[in-house]
């Protein structure tokens, strides 16, 4: 997603902030969790870029400096952002294991984490590979492993699948968003866009000394069939199915070597 880069927050500040009270009102009357409520309604109607701390402050008619003394930065803040909005994600922490199986749990844990992507598309613009482990995202780990646990997978192999389904479930988000955006800033629907330059791509194609007989076929089918070049609720299923098979394989196989290992003990 377009957009500048978010300045690295400083680890021990941000933690501080993370684990700390939120709900104490400072002199102002203010409370962190107040500024970073603000922040993300900012976000979610206008992207992570448009989050300043002089806009937070208009949001909140506070001085800006007085924001400054309950969140030291805009990279400490969103970290305390990117923590909030996976407050609400589960009732508790067994809830995804409370599902019928491991399979339908990681199927509940996909589409409650594709729905916080969909509310809060920013997200995507938040690296996240050192993001700061605040307590609603070290409880969603806590969460979406313990359907996993007990299974025959190692911890490695348990991270590793856990991953695999946040990881689709984060591409066909990020799709989506993509989608949303380029037909609100074009002002036409996917639909629309492909009538527009169906007759100039008709005429240019037929030009080429290579054929696209496959290539033609296949992206007629999914266009009349979707409307659209994708559906993010399709993909997110279709390779949901195929990643819950493999990881089924995977349980199986493990199971199987147990109950070898078991016989011949």
């Amino acid at each position: 997603m377009a957009g500048k880069k978010v300045a690295a927050a400083d680890p021990a500040r941000s933690l501080a902030l993370l684990w700390g009270s939120h709900t104490k009102p400072g002199r102002s009357g203010l409370t962190v969790q107040a500024v970073v409520d603000a922040a993300i309604s900012v976000a979610d109607a206008e992207g992570l870029e448009a989050v300043s701390m002089r806009v937070i402050a208009e949001r909140l008619k506070a001085g800006t400096m007085t924001l400054y003394t309950h969140v030291p930065g805009k990279a400490e803040l969103t970290d305390l952002m990117f923590d909030r909005v996976y407050g609400d994600l589960y009732a508790d922490v067994d809830e995804p294991a409370r599902q019928a199986d491991w399979r339908a749990a990681l199927e509940f844990v996909a589409h409650r984490n594709f729905d916080v992507l969909v509310r809060h598309p920013w997200i995507h613009e938040v690296p996240t590979m050192r993001t700061a482990l605040g307590p609603n995202i070290t409880l969603k780990y806590e969460a979406e492993l313990r359907p996993l646990d007990g299974l025959g997978l190692t911890d490695v192999e348990m991270d590793s699948a856990l991953t695999l389904v946040l990881t689709h479930v984060t591409g066909t988000a990020r799709a989506g968003a993509e989608q949303v955006r380029t037909q609100r800033d074009s002002g036409l629907s996917d639909e629309e866009w492909w009538r527009q330059i169906a007759p100039t791509l008709t005429h240019v194609m037929a030009g080429s000394v290579v054929a696209f007989p496959i290539a033609g076929r296949v992206g007629t089918s999914v266009g009349e069939y979707f409307q659209s070049t994708v559906d993010p609720a399709h993909a997110l299923a279709f390779g949901l199915d195929r990643i819950l098979d493999g990881i089924a394989l995977l349980i199986a196989s493990r199971s199987k070597n147990q109950e070898h290992q078991a016989d011949h003990g």
